[in-house]
């Protein structure tokens, strides 16, 4: 088996300088954060646990999102729904598939749909509350505990500004919850007949890259909100708590986020050539794949590359040699693949002995 050469390089990027100075807003909480590097670019009371309505939901569709058959039917039960506001229209022996009942979390914020996916996952809301706090643990949520799937008000049920954005970010990086979240409306058919779902997130239609997050009210709570846009290869999160005047407020968070971040273009430097055996010039040229990403004032890249020492002939451009995870804030945002800039074919003078052995390690290569 070949060995691979790791490259390991730290490059800190200085992008603007910005300072994060005071926002005025009614929040109690709130929080700006880079959607993929997780720095913060704005906070206020942060760390305040707090209750935080129906944003509970993120976490409940998280889990649902991440369940590998979405296609699968559910019989509502009359326990399924016996629980107070909103509602995305269940009844008591409706069929309804977890996809469905994703867009009723998301969308139209149901409780029906949040206690059904409670109830059909984990066979009560208690056990689902178990599995909330283990995922909070794994994602590192460190003041966040979970009594409901809903976000109705409960003792012990809080998070934190910081927590919940770290909850957005994460849950933003599962393509179906993203496209989920990021609907403005959809019609579905459960319970035989056809509904109109429309999205309470209100950022959607009056927000320029708006795709998601989501809405929350209780009267203990207040008015919370996670809201998500993304520009030029940029994502930026806003996150406040018990706040009156959230639409408002969550425009002019978002504007400071962008305008604290700045896009760029990954330009890491892999080595130019790698030996390739029974080539006529027994190397190839290879290079990095590029990507725009969106980085705030004094974000910290790492990257590392894997590589092998060398390839065999019989290459293709554009064949895939290696790759190089981008890390920040000691987590992976992206990968950029590593690939072939020419065609390597074997050498007209390789002997059949050569050409035989390299076709041996080839098939050891794929076991």
């Amino acid at each position: 088996m070949k060995k691979l050469i790791i490259f390991i390089v730290t490059i800190s990027l200085f992008c603007c300088g910005f300072s994060v100075n005071a926002l005025e807003n009614s929040a109690t909480a709130a929080i700006v954060i880079n959607g993929a590097t997780r720095s913060i670019i704005y906070s206020k009371n942060i760390d305040a646990k707090l209750p935080m309505a129906s944003t509970t939901k993120i976490m409940t569709a998280l889990i649902l999102a991440e369940q590998n058959a979405l296609d699968t039917n559910v019989t509502v039960t009359a326990p399924m729904v016996a629980v107070e506001g909103s509602s995305m229209g269940l009844c008591a022996g409706d069929t309804v598939t977890y996809n469905d009942l994703l867009y009723g979390i998301l969308l139209c914020s149901g409780n029906d749909a949040a206690n059904t996916v409670a109830i059909a996952l984990c066979e009560t809301v208690e056990k689902f509350a178990e599995v909330m706090n283990n995922k909070a643990k794994e994602l590192g949520l460190k003041n966040t505990h979970f009594v409901t799937p809903s976000g109705l008000d409960a003792d012990g049920h809080y998070t934190t500004a910081h927590d919940l954005a770290l909850l957005a970010s994460y849950a933003l990086e599962n393509r179906v919850f993203k496209q989920v979240a990021s609907t403005k409306s959809i019609t579905l058919n459960y319970g035989g007949e056809n509904h109109y779902l429309s999205n309470h997130n209100k950022m959607l239609k009056i927000y320029d890259g708006a795709i998601g997050v989501k809405t929350g009210y209780t009267s203990t709570a207040g008015r919370c909100l996670v809201s998500a846009a993304e520009r030029n290869g940029t994502l930026i999160i806003a996150v406040t708590l018990n706040d009156r005047n959230d639409w408002t407020d969550h425009k002019i968070l978002l504007d400071y986020g962008f305008e604290n971040s700045q896009s760029v273009l990954t330009d890491y430097s892999c080595p130019s050539t790698i030996e390739c055996i029974g080539s006529k010039n027994n190397e190839i040229k290879i290079s990095s794949q590029t990507a725009v990403i969106g980085l705030s004032d004094k974000d910290k890249l790492e990257y590392i590359t894997y590589l092998p020492k060398f390839v065999y002939a019989d290459i293709n451009k554009s064949d895939k040699i290696g790759y190089t995870d981008v890390f920040s804030n000691g987590h992976k945002i992206l990968t950029l693949d590593i690939i072939a800039d020419e065609n390597a074919v074997m050498a007209a003078n390789s002997t059949v002995y050569s050409k035989v052995f390299k076709r041996f390690l080839i098939l050891l290569r794929g076991l």
